[in-house]
């Protein structure tokens, strides 16, 4: 179950809303949350829900064993990281290393595991890493309730796509927490605004990304190669970032309080500015619990590159089971540290250019994360700078991208960051906060929701990128 379907959105979603609303006590409120969780994540994997509570049990008992016994903290937290990354090797890389090995050692035939990756593992595992990680450096006591945990690690509004919250940010809103009328506002608008992200947006520049992408490499053109890329840096970001606008809008309806996951990444001015504002709660995982135990920029210059190196490149490869995630992880990785070799402090001084060389550098990085084949993504990016490199004549664009896509493309590159700056950091900032909960916002809302409403009706094109992940 996705939140951009009609199940979740006329049945599942009001019936969990109505039920919380009647019970008033959080203690009750977090037993019917959990229950929704549950069959939130037995709907689309039915068969891993048994997974899913092992891995909340586990962490549980690992936590209150740190704390019956403090001498062997240090065991029982590698042995809980070993089990967490344990099953996430497993059903996520089990067959990436094994194809690797047989690239490496052709001489050798090894089996394959042929598992099914369970939805959203990546990001309960990290999320319940962080409990047990957190609790061993003694920032919170174990926490002794099963369901407590159980709901932290497992409520649906981020179980499948994040934003990773780490407990400690949600630990006191487990008891003590209201749902009042201004944070019902608050989440619903966010809600329908992510909605919108999702199904007007970023299923529409879909259709036409898809389209080239799929296109054999001998079609490819100069301007069939900019779109695609165009289109799919657009996708990505409404894909991704109006899932995790949804889940935070959910999370304020019950109560909760999640922090803050993009902040529009595409008006950085560089690649390290870029991770700061895309995909926060990854960024600042790794950040928190690989790069600063690594030594951070502790250690000198040359450990501080290699800690970079290796944080990037597990950032690709927590994407998917491939090289080119591995690659792409280790692209930025490249660009963030000659950044801090000095790139960096002329980019600040090259206004405008700065911006334009940040764009290029992630479309072209969002090529190799989309495509199957380096050798793929490498024809494409030739195509894009090298006219001869393409087809001398291929498809018309206009067969692949027609008004829907080119709507979804103009309001895109308007919502990006655009209309932000100008209704936020300039004099029109008067009519931006005006708009913030006017009837005229509400009239807006409603008519997106509606529209959403419709487009799903009609079984719309409704892929999700970061269902894999």
């Amino acid at each position: 179950m996705v939140f951009s379907s009609l199940v979740f959105l006329w049945v599942f979603f009001p019936l969990v809303f109505v039920l919380s609303r009647i019970i008033r006590a959080p203690k009750y409120q977090n037993i019917l949350l959990l229950f929704a969780s549950l069959v939130f994540y037995a709907w689309g994997e039915p068969k891993f829900i048994l997974l899913l509570l092992f891995s909340i049990c586990m962490n549980w008992a690992f936590g209150l064993l740190m704390e019956k016994y403090p001498a062997g903290r240090s065991t029982f937290l590698l042995l809980d990281i070993v089990g967490n990354l344990g099953f996430l090797g497993y059903f996520k890389y089990a067959n990436f290393v094994l194809n690797t090995m047989d690239h490496l050692v052709p001489q050798i035939a090894l089996p394959r595991v042929n598992v099914v990756m369970p939805i959203g593992i990546s990001f309960f595992t990290f999320q319940a890493m962080t409990y047990v990680i957190d609790l061993y450096r003694g920032q919170y006591k174990a926490q002794k309730n099963l369901l407590h945990l159980a709901l932290y690690i497992s409520f649906f509004p981020q179980l499948i796509a994040g934003p990773i919250v780490k407990y400690r940010e949600v630990n006191e809103q487990m008891t003590d927490r209201a749902m009042t009328p201004e944070l019902t506002a608050s989440g619903t608008r966010r809600f329908i605004y992510g909605l919108g992200k999702k199904v007007v947006l970023a299923n529409s520049l879909a259709v036409g990304a898809d389209a080239i992408f799929a296109l054999p490499a001998e079609n490819m053109t100069m301007l069939l190669a900019w779109a695609g890329a165009f289109l799919y840096t657009l996708q990505i970001y409404y894909d991704f970032s109006g899932y995790s606008d949804m889940a935070i809008g959910m999370g304020r309806m019950f109560g909760f309080r999640f922090l803050e996951n993009f902040d529009h990444p595409y008006l950085s001015l560089s690649i390290t500015e870029f991770w700061r504002r895309w995909h926060i709660s990854l960024g600042s995982w790794f950040r928190e619990y690989l790069y600063i135990p690594l030594g951070g920029n502790r250690k000198g210059k040359l450990r501080t590159y290699i800690n970079l190196f290796v944080v990037f490149a597990l950032t690709g490869l927590w994407h998917g089971a491939s090289w080119n995630f591995v690659g792409w992880g280790l692209y930025h990785g490249f660009f963030t540290i000659i950044e801090r070799l000095g790139l960096g402090k002329l980019l600040k001084k090259l206004k405008g250019i700065n911006w334009i060389y940040t764009f290029l550098v992630v479309l072209i990085g969002w090529i190799f994360f989309r495509v199957e084949s380096v050798r793929y993504g490498l024809h494409m990016v030739a195509c894009m700078f090298l006219p001869q490199a393409g087809a001398a004549q291929g498809m018309n664009i206009f067969r692949l991208i027609d008004n829907h896509v080119i709507f979804a493309m103009c309001a895109g590159m308007l919502g990006s960051g655009i209309l932000q700056l100008v209704f936020t950091k300039t004099p029109l900032k008067v009519v931006g906060g005006r708009w913030k909960g006017s009837f005229a916002e509400m009239l807006y809302l409603a008519i997106v929701m509606l529209y959403c409403v419709m487009l799903l009706a009609n079984d719309v094109y409704n892929p999700f990128i970061y269902y894999r992940f």
